[in-house]
């Protein structure tokens, strides 16, 4: 395995423990809960019986089952310190997006559009 997918792959576990240490801590007001809420609402029974198993999910649940979507950086640097998550089969346009600083380091997670 490269270096890079390595990396990669350490980053996306790390982003999201961090997203999912953001909804435990129990802030509603966050993004990551924003986004969870929200979706509950936009998606329909069928959805969330077919991703999540049951034909209403929880808040939970919804972070739980977040997938990687993108994952880029600054071409310049030649490293990637962006991951993008959102639901699965491609169920909305919105993002939770996880930035890395230079070390590595969980730096930002914010709701993207």
């Amino acid at each position: 395995m490269s270096k890079v997918k390595k990396e990669s792959e350490r980053r996306t576990a790390l982003a999201l423990a961090a997203i999912k240490r953001l909804f435990d801590d129990g802030n509603g007001n966050s993004g990551v809960s924003l986004f969870a809420s929200h979706q509950l609402e936009e998606r329909d029974a069928a959805y969330w019986k077919k991703h999540a198993g049951t034909p209403r999910s929880s808040v939970k649940q919804v972070v739980d089952g977040l997938k990687l979507c993108s994952h880029w950086g600054d071409e310049d640097e030649g490293s990637i310190n962006t991951f993008d998550f959102t639901l699965p089969a491609e169920a909305t346009d919105c993002l939770l997006s996880v930035r890395f600083d230079e070390d590595g380091e969980g730096e930002d997670i914010s709701l993207e559009s």
